[in-house]
């Protein structure tokens, strides 16, 4: 299996994408990470040269997010999160919704950190 972790500069080319980068020529971080980004799949070109997010770039994108949300409110229970994103990690147990409309990082939320750290740090 190939080497899918990606630089903060990768992400940032992914979210120039996202936010509607035409070309891989208009912006030098998208244009410096569209080769490897193409080859993990996560951006494709249409025939008129136009980059567009895939399926898997855009999972990857929402990943990263949710991973910032829980480390942020893990320092602080009163981080803004955005409403996509508290829903998926609610539905899936790692955070919870306080009665103040805060939220906190339960048991299995921060297991999932740990592990996410850990494998960081290989």
């Amino acid at each position: 299996m190939k080497n899918e972790k990606l630089t903060t500069d990768e992400y940032n080319a992914l979210e120039f994408i996202r936010r509607g980068a035409r070309t891989d020529r208009v912006n030098a971080c998208v244009g410096r990470n569209a080769k490897r980004l193409s080859g993990l799949k996560m951006i494709s070109y249409g025939r008129d040269g136009r980059v567009d997010l895939t399926e898997k770039g855009q999972q990857v994108l929402f990943l990263r997010a949710c991973i910032e949300a829980l480390t942020a409110l893990e320092a602080d229970p009163a981080a803004s999160v955005p409403g996509d994103v508290a829903q998926f990690l609610i539905r899936k147990s790692h955070i919870a919704q306080r009665e103040d409309g805060s939220f906190e990082v339960t048991a299995r939320g921060l297991e999932s950190l740990a592990d996410i750290r850990a494998q960081e740090d290989r």
